[in-house]
């Protein structure tokens, strides 16, 4: 077991490169299993439904990337443009609250000099972020090979979700038969977990996207739909990516409004998308199901993140939840086991 989790490492080591398609057509197989699956017992064949489900999927996708990237390649040409407004405005406001600091703390505590460097060191900041989301949105595609995810992918997804059934049922037969019956239920455990973080995840992350895209749009933020888009998508990192979007979203309000009455409207959209987050979407659709803690899923992330990239990524959090639902078993065999119940006696 251990020589074959080693080559599975290697082997998606050696292959990242090309493994991005792969994996995004099981997480699409996975997905769109349920639906396939009641299709198929109302009675449509079940390569029917699994083609007309890929064919769905990828229409809407398709129809998303034609109607967004016009406009987000307006937008990027919005930020090249206002990006020294933005920053002059960051940096105006940020010198107007550091003298009001100055003045309520007295020059000892906050000087003039310090004041400057604070401010320059700002604007060189949000320079550099400003260049790097127009390099990584701008050139975005190209880092992706278009044939692989625009022909591969759909392709693997729909003969992964046409044949889901019989590649569970053959993994399942080669269980070792007298731990067949442990090793199935924590299959389902596993499921259950990483169905309930998938599925609520992404339809939360799309939810979150339409709020924040629309809403910043109509308070009148220049680059809202990108910044809405991105934090809606950022969203599935439990509180970074909210966080990240908000912080964006505020400081090119900021930039671009000069006056703290948009920024309280930028502000008032996020509040009301964690509202409907955390009242309406993570209740009905997540709920208790979900055992991932949040510092356990950002952990799984970057981990993946740093070790295989993109790849890692994605299989982050499957990975997460397979370990917590096998930690919590021999959590439970422990609790179970004499060696808690009936410690060994000292002699004391």
């Amino acid at each position: 077991m251990l020589g074959f989790l080693g080559g599975l490492v290697f082997a998606l080591w050696l292959f990242q490169s090309i493994l991005t398609p792969f994996v995004l057509a099981a997480v699409i197989a996975y997905f769109l299993d349920p639906p396939t699956s009641h299709l198929a017992r109302l009675g449509v064949p079940r390569g029917l439904a699994a083609g007309l489900l890929i064919l769905l999927f990828a229409t809407v996708v398709l129809l998303a990337l034609l109607l967004l990237y016009p406009l987000l390649i307006a937008q990027i040409g919005v930020l090249v443009n206002q990006l020294p407004t933005y920053v002059a405005g960051i940096g105006t406001a940020l010198r107007d609250v550091l003298t009001s600091i100055e003045q309520a703390l007295g020059p000892e505590l906050v000087d003039g000099r310090l004041r400057e460097l604070a401010v320059g060191q700002a604007a060189a900041f949000l320079s550099y972020l400003g260049g790097s989301a127009t390099r990584l949105i701008g050139g975005g595609f190209a880092v992706f090979s278009i044939f692989m995810l625009a022909i591969v992918t759909p392709i693997v997804a729909f003969y992964m979700l046409r044949d889901w059934p019989g590649m569970m049922a053959r993994i399942e037969s080669w269980l070792p038969r007298r731990s067949s019956a442990t090793l199935r239920a924590l299959g389902r455990d596993m499921d259950r977990v990483l169905s309930a973080w998938l599925r609520g995840q992404l339809i939360c992350c799309a939810i979150l996207a339409l709020i924040y895209g629309v809403g910043l749009q109509l308070v009148g933020l220049e680059l809202g739909l990108t910044v809405g888009l991105l934090s809606g998508v950022l969203s599935f990192i439990p509180y970074v990516g909210s966080l990240t979007g908000f912080m964006a979203a505020v400081l090119l309000a900021i930039g671009q409004f000069g006056h703290w009455n948009g920024v309280l409207w930028v502000v008032s959209v996020f509040v009301v998308g964690q509202i409907v987050e955390g009242y309406i979407i993570y209740p009905r659709l997540l709920g208790d199901r979900v055992e991932l803690h949040a510092v356990w899923v950002i952990f799984a992330l970057f981990a993946g993140g740093v070790a295989f990239g993109f790849v890692g990524v994605l299989l982050a959090v499957p990975i997460a939840a397979a370990i917590g639902v096998v930690a919590r078993y021999w959590l439970r065999r422990y609790l179970e086991s004499p060696l808690y119940l009936d410690p060994p006696r000292t002699g004391l």
